[in-house]
């Protein structure tokens, strides 16, 4: 891609699917996947100088000469210009709002979408570059005058920094580190020029990446990547600012300097980070791009160019450079990103961030990081020796201990020299330097010893041991040759010459075999002595020597690695990667940039030996790592092959406490004396249940009792008797006495049974017997049995009982005399009427049946009767339970008369609970008995709106429909509906002339959800309704007792008196209002008290067990009433004030005109005064609800109870 005019700036879609270019006065948009120009746009008049994409990648803007900014979509249109006074000189769009920041010479400028206008502010210096924080908080601006000033979201500065230079060290390029966390390793140890070394074991695993520049002629070398540093908590915000002043340097958001400033040698243009932070890309006047790491350490050249590079990006999310230069060229570069490591047996070590070397045990996992500052080119490790090259040194660490889990390392010497070497090779005492054809050996102070001139080209080595300052290397070459070299020996020693090249080499631990991988892909197996080659496989790229086991190796190629132990086939498994160790069981792969250690179980090479009997060596491989199964098949087969120790051994790795007792056995007797090994083997035949085999043996040694006794316990009753004849007579009798449970397993209970009570087992007979429900033999036995043997009476009780005989239970638990047990079985039996006799005279078991009792009754869906029952048990929390239950699904099945009944009776469990939980069974008593006059009203409008037919009058549900609204809270109670309330109402009032309130009804309807079989009639009415007079009929207007005063039929307060606050007292039936007038009893009169003091001239006739109010002839003077007189009340007062008499205004009382509600404690009783003698009131005195006399006399006739709480009226006060 090569445009004329200058690249002055580059920007990617954040998907990377397109380049914006400013070139010129266009903008240019390249798709990046294969370079075509997609399209230029149009819309600048003079050069445009800076481009940014927005994050969520819907928009992108340019800025050009023309001090003018153009926003444009995805779509390659623009939509919006704006401008300044000056050229705009950069643009940044806020990651996280998407407001976008231009900068021109004398100002900058803020704008998004949500706003209309262009909020900008002065500067008194040219912006030259400016960025936006990750979290779009703060926007840095660089400056010519040297000072990059940070300013908030609305442009107000609140950190400057000044670099040293001022003006003549102007900032030109700034960019935030993308990294949502700032990582910082953590030095162990301080100091310009030594290398830190830190221990981390739960670094997490490390990325390899090959540094290399496609589509330009200069590569670097390779350079890896890692992400294992340590959690920077202090800020989160670092800021890279490059200035003309050829320094680069660090800062935080506080405007604190990081590090030192790093000098760089050209005018830096452009800084650029990878998009996760781990590296800069830096351009300028050097013609060049470079990369460094992310703290200035610079690391190589990108691409070379012939002008001056003006700006740089890396593309997201990927390793892919654009450069824009002056003379219009535009390069893109792919950077590939390896490793440089290096392996001795457990420890690893890789390169981490190009200027690290990270040490991995393999074993432990830990992880030791040492800090180099500078770029590392080659890694050597050998026992506790680590090289590392750099630059212009070596450096050589060693362990501070013997340890081999010690991972912490020191510095040894320095090699302060330039090195140019393709292989690095680390001793005791010496480096090894590999240079093409040419070995040399240097001692650790630079001075060289040795040097060796090979025939061809070295393609591999590897350092085999020995002591030190005289360690051993295996070199293979090109040509086929593999040669050892000490390295304190100047001659070489050629071990063998192969045809073909060598790739990979590895030595057996005897030092007697040698593998050798060639160019073929062909893994060939020598004897180092005899120069023979052993076998040879096909498919390997490399190979290794298991470290503990001297004939087995393994070697890796095509996706699969192979096991080979001795001369046995290859194990095949699947495994990708190259194996560059095999310790024991574990064998260590690099897999592309992962180095890891795989478990193998050597299962496969262990069952090769043991197919030849070879246990011992089936052993040691054992012990490299196998599972538990196989560990059992060695003991097996080492033990059948009488190899004792091998198979003992292997008995204890699976912990079988069986056969080392078997092992035990047989090693006693072999001390005693015994050496016949069939005798042995017999044993072990009988242990793993090979009967017959053993029973041949027992007899070939002439042991026959053995083979009887095995049988006998076995019960092969069959096989037994062909060794009875022979054997001992008390073996008969042994055989016979098992007979019975032979007889068991051979599906012949009965003769079993029988057995069993001939020889006087009665426990076994009587579990058979009850197993097949032999009822009479059981009932014999139970009336033969004595009554102290209470076990065996129990065992038999407890059959009956399972097989559903109560009768023989009972009379079993009674010669017993269990009578718990006894109560049980009545319980179980449900035999209520035997259960509660015996709780009659053992009242210790009250418990024991009334609460099964009370679930049996629930179980059956007679909860009434359960909740007595658990209420007689004394169980509270069950009776409450229940009744909680059958009030849920009486409202759910909008049985609402049955609820306000299951309510009431709630309220009255909760006030006989009250006595010790007062406060809070209070609230629940007033909270229940609310709620069941609330349904016990609302089922007259259910019936109301869902039957066809009402037995109610009009005035009766008018007077209903008003109650229900007054009484009604904010939380509506499951089940009652507001629509049907107000439904009903305005029908009422409509058909009662009350318009006035039928209007307001429909009104409050319309802000309801009214069902679709009521909408037409809904409707309907409320139009006829507008056609009436906007009144309410005064016959219908309630009026206060107390007062006098007229009150609306709808009142906001609730069922008092507007004008003196009096709560009304409603009729339980009608709903109309009551003459009554409660009153309180002044301070320290008692109820007895009280009750005594009101006249009792007028006789009290009790009938139909309810109070009743009688009118005689005679006629009192009101005015001269006491009580009359403490009805007045100060007008215009907001607050109740109760009717609270004295002594002697209940002297002055008739006792028929006082009704009292008598509540148990702790409530107070309740008194009401009649101030209409003529009117005829009755109170239930269960549940003290007021009816007046004539409608209670009708409800109780037509049901015999109370209509409120159903108390049988023949019921006893």
């Amino acid at each position: 891609m090569r445009a004329v005019p200058t690249i002055y700036d580059l920007a990617f879609k954040p998907d990377g699917s397109q380049l914006i270019v400013a070139a010129g006065n266009r903008v240019l948009v390249y798709d990046t996947s294969d370079g075509t120009l997609i399209q230029p746009l149009k819309g600048h008049k003079d050069t445009v100088y800076c481009v940014a994409y927005a994050k969520d990648g819907k928009r992108f803007a340019s800025g050009s000469a023309d001090k003018s900014i153009i926003i444009w979509t995805s779509k390659l249109e623009g939509i919006l210009k704006y401008t300044h006074n000056d050229s705009i000189q950069c643009v940044a769009y806020n990651p996280v709002s998407h407001q976008l920041a231009s900068c021109s010479s004398g100002d900058f400028g803020l704008w998004s979408p949500e706003q209309k206008s262009v909020s900008k502010h002065k500067v008194n210096s040219k912006i030259t570059c400016c960025g936006w924080t990750n979290d779009g908080q703060y926007l840095a601006l660089g400056m010519m005058n040297g000072v990059v000033s940070i300013r908030n979201k609305n442009g107000e500065e609140k950190v400057k920094i000044e670099r040293p230079g001022g003006s003549s060290s102007p900032i030109w390029s700034i960019a935030w580190n993308p990294s949502k966390d700032w990582w910082k390793w953590m030095p162990f140890c301080e100091g310009e020029d030594d290398e830190a070394v830190d221990v981390d074991s739960s670094m997490p695993e490390p990325l390899y990446l090959l540094f290399d520049t496609a589509y330009s002629q200069s590569c670097m070398e390779t350079i890896n990547s890692c992400w294992s540093v340590s959690l920077r908590d202090e800020h989160n915000d670092i800021l890279a600012v490059a200035d003309w002043g050829q320094k680069l340097s660090f800062y935080q958001l506080s405007g604190k300097q990081i590090g030192k400033d790093r000098t760089l040698t050209y005018d830096p243009c452009c800084v650029s980070y990878f998009s996760k932070g781990e590296y800069i890309v830096m351009g300028g006047s050097d013609k060049q791009a470079s990369l460094y790491t992310k703290d200035g350490v610079r690391l190589g050249t990108i691409g070379e160019q012939s002008s001056w590079v003006w700006t740089c990006r890396v593309k997201p999310d990927s390793n892919y450079v654009v450069l824009g230069c002056q003379d219009g060229t535009i390069a893109f570069f792919q950077l590939i990103f390896s490793t440089v490591h290096g392996l001795y047996k457990d420890r690893y070590a890789y390169r981490d961030s190009m200027t690290d070397v990270i040490v991995q045990h393999l074993i432990t996992e830990q992880k030791v990081r040492i800090k180099c500052r500078e770029l590392v080119k080659k890694i050597a490790i050998y026992r506790n020796r680590l090289a590392i090259q750099l630059p212009e040194k070596i450096l050589i660490y060693e362990l501070y201990s013997d340890d081999s889990s010690d991972m912490h390392y020191r510095i040894k010497e320095k090699i302060c020299r330039k090195f140019e070497c393709n292989l690095l090779v680390v001793c005791s005492q010496h480096i090894i330097l590999c240079q093409e054809k040419r070995l040399q050996c240097l001692s650790f102070t630079s001075i060289k010893e040795k040097e060796w001139l090979m025939e061809s080209l070295i393609r591999y080595i590897k350092v085999i041991g020995g002591p030190p300052g005289r360690e051993g290397l295996l070199v293979g070459l090109k040509n086929g040759a593999i040669l050892k070299i000490f390295v304190d020996n100047p001659f070489a020693i050629t071990l063998l010459k192969q045809s073909t090249s060598v790739r990979c080499l590895d030595m057996s631990t005897s030092r007697s075999k040698l593998a050798v991988v060639d160019e073929h892909n062909t893994c060939l197996v020598y004897d180092i002595h005899t120069k023979e080659l052993l076998f040879q496989e096909p498919n390997a790229n490399s190979v290794a020597w298991n470290t503990q086991c001297e004939d087995m190796l393994c070697f890796s190629g095509s996706g699969y690695l192979n096991i080979k132990a001795s001369n046995f086939p290859v194990h095949q498994q699947k495994l990708q990667g190259f194996v560059v160790g095999y310790n024991g069981s574990k064998i260590f792969c690099l897999h592309v940039y992962s180095m890891s250690a795989v478990e193998v179980p050597q299962s496969a090479p262990m069952y090769q030996y043991l197919e030849r009997r070879m246990f011992k060596e089936a052993y040691q491989i054992a012990c490299l790592g196998v599972t538990d199964s196989d560990w059992r098949d060695l003991a097996t087969e080492a033990l059948e092959g009488l190899d004792f120790d091998t198979a003992k051994k292997a008995f204890i790795r699976v912990r079988d406490l069986r056969y080392l007792e078997l092992i035990n056995s047989i090693e006693e007797r072999k001390k005693r004396g015994e050496s016949d090994t069939e005798l042995f083997l017999a044993d072990v035949y009988a242990y793993q249940g090979k009967f017959h085999e053993a029973a041949r043996l027992y007899k070939r040694t002439g042991l026959d009792s053995r083979a009887l006794s095995m049988y006998t316990d076995l019960r092969m009753f069959e096989y037994a008797k062909e060794f009875v004849g022979v054997a001992d007579p008390k073996n008969t009798r042994m055989l016979m006495s098992k007979q019975a449970d032979w007889a068991k397993n051979s599906k012949e209970p009965r003769a079993a049974a029988q057995m069993y009570l001939t020889a006087g087992e009665h426990l076994k007979a009587i579990d058979i017997i009850g197993e097949h429900g032999w009822v009479d033999m059981l009932i014999n036995i139970a009336r033969k049995l004595d009554k102290a043997e209470r076990e065996l009476l129990a065992k038999c009780a407890a059959y009956f009982q399972k097989l559903k005989h109560h009768g023989y239970a009972s009379e079993t638990y009674s010669k017993m005399g269990d009578l718990q047990a006894l109560v049980h079985l009545h319980v179980e039996a449900r035999h209520w009427d035997e259960a509660f006799s015996l709780v009659e005279k053992h009242a210790q078991f009250k418990d024991d049946v009334y609460v099964p009792y009370a679930q049996w009754l629930a179980e059956n869906d007679r909860f009434e009767e359960a909740q007595k029952a658990f209420h007689k048990a004394g169980r509270q929390s069950e009776a409450v339970k229940v009744l909680e239950q059958l009030t849920h699904n009486a409202v759910v099945e909008s049985r609402f008369n049955d609820a306000a009944y299951y309510y009431w009776m709630l309220s009255m469990q909760c006030l006989d609970i009250a006595r010790g939980k007062k406060e809070e069974m209070l609230k629940k008593f007033k909270r229940f008995q609310h709620l069941a006059e609330l349904y016990h009203v609302y089922h007259s409008i259910q019936r109301y709106t869902d039957e066809p037919f009402s037995s109610h009058m009009p005035e009766t549900l008018f007077n209903i429909s008003r109650y229900l609204l007054h009484n009604l809270t904010k939380d509506v109670p499951l089940g009652i509906s507001k629509v049907n309330t107000l439904y009903a109402l305005a029908k009422q009032s409509r058909t009662l002339g009350a318009f006035k309130l039928a209007r307001h009804a429909y009104e409050k309807l319309q802000d309801l959800h009214v069902p679709s079989r009521f909408q037409e009639s809904m409707d309907l009415g409320s139009l006829t309704v507008r056609s009436k007079p906007y009144h309410d009929n005064e016959d219908l207007i309630p009026m206060c007792y107390r007062c006098s005063t007229n009150n609306p039929l709808l009142n906001s307060q609730g069922s008092v008196c507007i004008n003196c606050k009096q709560p009304f007292i409603y009729s339980a039936s009608s709903y109309e209002v009551l003459p009554l007038v409660q009153f309180y009893l002044d301070k320290g009169i008692g109820d007895e008290e009280a009750v005594s003091l009101i006249d009792l001239e007028v006789p009290w006739k009790d009938e139909r067990q309810s109070q009743s109010l009688k009118l005689d002839d005679g006629t009192e003077d009101t005015e001269e009433d006491p009580f009359m007189a403490k009805l007045s009340f100060e007008q215009g007062g907001s607050d109740f004030v109760p009717v609270v008499v004295s002594r002697s205004v209940l002297r002055s009382m008739s006792r028929r005109d006082v009704l009292i509600k008598r509540w148990p404690k702790p409530l107070q009783w309740e008194y009401y005064r009649s101030l209409l003698p003529d009117v005829s009131i009755t109170m239930c005195p269960s549940c003290f609800q007021m009816f007046h006399s004539e409608d209670y006399e009708l409800l109780v006739l037509q049901h015999n109870c109370c209509p409120y709480c159903r108390r049988p009226i023949d019921e006893p006060n």
